[in-house]
């Protein structure tokens, strides 16, 4: 038994060490309370329920972080784009936490090698990192609070990993996508708000993207028109080959 107990004890200073090591290469600082980078890196499928039907996995995490990473984007570019409209704000801040964007910056910034799941990592959807990403940054504000989390995304993430010029000329409407090439395919596609999550300042509304009267993607997000895009962009990815051919 004390055998078993000191092989835990190092396995668990291991990893414990490996994340202080992580997130200081990546943000600067070394993690107050490490529990919270743990869990933001424990897929649902390792997970254990705690107490009533709640499990120990990132999603909790993933949920602030969302809602965080949305509020900084939006003063980040309210800031550097000064007399653009609320139109292209929206557009931009789309691009910029779209779901694409999310598991990319989660894999640069090295995310495969910490996330914890039942599943070989690299078998697994791309929107692991994503998720991921979104809550390491609820875990950073749980951690070091809000001024603290809005200067490491700044200035260690947007301005090293998204350039935001290229971003501007992209064109990421992806709800436009899906319904021109419903058209053009005679697909009837419906989006269904299905649920508000969470009240006040947290609620996330649910999204659920239907072809043909066939649920294809679900999506969360703080307000109905990015839950919308968000699910329109999951589907995208479905039936991108069909859409470029």
């Amino acid at each position: 038994m004390a055998k078993i107990v000191r092989h835990l004890r190092a396995r668990f200073s291991h990893e414990n060490t490996e994340i202080k090591d992580f997130i200081k290469n990546v943000f600067g600082f070394y993690p107050e309370n490490i529990f919270l980078y743990e869990l933001a890196f424990r897929h649902k499928s390792v997970a254990i329920e705690i107490s009533r039907g709640a499990k120990n996995s990132n999603e909790r995490l993933e949920f602030l972080g969302d809602a965080v990473i949305d509020t900084i984007v939006a003063d980040y570019l309210f800031k550097i784009f000064p007399y653009k409209d609320e139109g292209f704000l929206t557009k931009m801040r789309s691009k910029m936490v779209s779901r694409n964007q999310l598991n990319s910056l989660g894999q640069r910034i090295g995310l495969f090698e910490l996330i914890k799941t039942t599943k070989d990592i690299h078998s697994q959807p791309k929107s692991l990192l994503g998720d991921a990403f979104e809550a390491l940054i609820g875990a950073v504000y749980l951690d070091q609070g809000f001024d603290i989390t809005k200067k490491v995304l700044v200035e260690k993430i947007i301005k090293i990993y998204l350039d935001i010029d290229e971003l501007e000329q992209t064109e990421t409407n992806f709800k436009s996508c899906i319904i021109e090439w419903s058209q053009k395919e005679k697909v009837s596609v419906e989006f269904k708000h299905t649920q508000v999550i969470g009240v006040n300042n947290a609620k996330q509304h649910e999204i659920e993207l239907w072809l043909d009267d066939k649920m294809i993607t679900k999506a969360k997000a703080n307000n109905i028109k990015s839950a919308e895009q968000r699910a329109a962009e999951l589907a995208y990815q479905i039936i991108q080959p069909d859409i470029e051919n």
